[in-house]
C-alpha cells in the first residue's frame, strides 16, 4: 500500500482578476507518496521532534503542547504575523528551532524515497465560467491519473490510498463523489483499479503526512508564482517527482490549461535538472 498525501497551495478563486487589478493566478494541488513501511519512521522522527521542542517550551513555563497542537504549516513558518496569531506553539520557538522542523519535513522527501506530482493551473487561462469547485475537481482528477499510471508502472502489486486535508464539507463531498465514480467507470483517458477506498480526509493538525504536502506545495507555488524555477526548496524538490523509470520524462508535474506559458517554464525547470545531475555523475 501507497499513502499518497494531497494538499494545496494558492487561492481555488478561478478569476486571474484583470491587468488594472491582478489575482493571485497560480493554484497547486500536490500529492506526496510513500509507501506504508516508511510512515512509521517518518512519524517517528516528526513527532519525536516536536514533543522535543514541546518539552522545552514546558520548561520554560511556556505552556502545555501536545501533538495537535504542534501543526506545521508553510506560511506559518514564512509568516511572522500569520505565526502569532495561529499558532502559540510556534511563535515561541527559536529562529533555529523553526529551521530544524522545516528542514526534518523536507529532508523526509529522500529518506522515505517519498514520489512527488502536482497539478499547477495557471488560472490566466481558464475558461470564464470556470468555477471554484471545478478548479479543484480537474486538478484533483489530472492528480489522480498520475497516481494510478505510478502505482501501474512502478508498484503494480500495490495500491494507493489518498489523504487530504479536511477543509470543507461541501468539496469534501463533491470531490468523494467524483473519486467514486472514477474508480466505477474511469474517465476519458484512463481506469483506476489500483486506487482503492474513498479519500480519507482528515484535519491536517493530525497529519503528518499532509502537513509535509502543505510544505512542498508552497514550493512549487513560489516557483511558478513567480516564474523562478531556481527557487532553491523546488530545485532540490524537482528530482523527486515522478518521472520515466530512466529519468529522462517527468510526469509527475502538470501543468493546465495545455495552452498555459508555464508548460515551457516546467520543461525548461526538468531539463536544468537532467543536466545537473548528469555534471553531478560526472564528478
Amino acid at each position: 500500500m501507497y499513502f499518497f498525501y494531497f494538499d494545496e497551495s494558492g487561492s481555488r478563486d478561478p478569476s486571474a482578476g484583470t491587468a488594472e487589478n491582478p489575482k493571485d493566478h497560480i493554484y497547486v494541488l500536490l500529492a506526496v507518496g510513500m509507501y506504508e513501511r516508511q510512515w512509521h519512521p517518518f512519524e517517528r522522527e516528526i513527532s519525536q521532534l516536536k514533543l522535543d521542542l514541546a518539552a522545552r517550551l514546558r520548561r520554560d513555563g511556556i505552556g502545555h503542547f501536545d501533538l495537535a497542537n504542534c501543526e506545521v504549516k508553510s506560511s506559518w513558518l514564512r509568516r511572522s504575523r500569520e505565526r502569532r496569531g495561529s499558532s502559540i506553539f510556534l511563535h515561541a520557538l527559536e529562529p533555529d528551532e523553526l529551521q530544524s522542523l522545516s528542514n526534518i519535513y523536507f529532508e523526509q522527501v529522500s529518506k522515505r524515497s517519498a514520489v512527488v506530482m502536482a497539478t499547477v493551473v495557471d488560472k490566466r487561462y481558464l475558461c470564464a465560467d470556470t468555477t471554484a469547485e471545478a478548479l479543484h475537481r480537474k486538478t484533483y482528477e489530472l492528480l489522480l491519473e498520475r497516481v494510478q499510471n505510478y502505482i501501474r508502472g512502478n508498484h503494480p502489486r500495490h495500491q494507493a490510498l489518498i489523504v487530504m486535508d479536511d477543509t470543507d464539507k461541501g468539496l469534501n463531498r463533491a470531490i468523494a463523489m467524483q473519486h467514486s465514480l472514477f474508480q466505477r467507470v474511469g474517465n476519458q483517458n484512463m481506469a483506476f483499479p489500483d486506487i482503492v477506498e474513498y479519500p480519507f480526509f482528515t484535519r491536517s493538525e493530525l497529519s503528518n503526512g499532509v502537513q509535509l504536502a502543505d510544505q512542498l506545495a508552497y514550493n512549487v507555488y513560489r516557483a511558478f508564482r513567480y516564474e523562478d524555477t531556481s527557487y532553491p526548496y523546488f530545485e532540490k524538490l524537482l528530482p523527486h517527482f515522478y518521472q520515466s523509470k530512466d529519468g529522462t520524462v517527468l510526469h509527475g508535474l502538470k501543468v493546465w490549461p495545455d495552452d498555459s506559458p508555464l508548460i515551457a517554464l516546467a520543461r525548461n525547470a526538468w531539463e536544468d535538472c537532467k543536466q545537473k545531475a548528469l555534471r553531478q555523475e560526472g564528478d
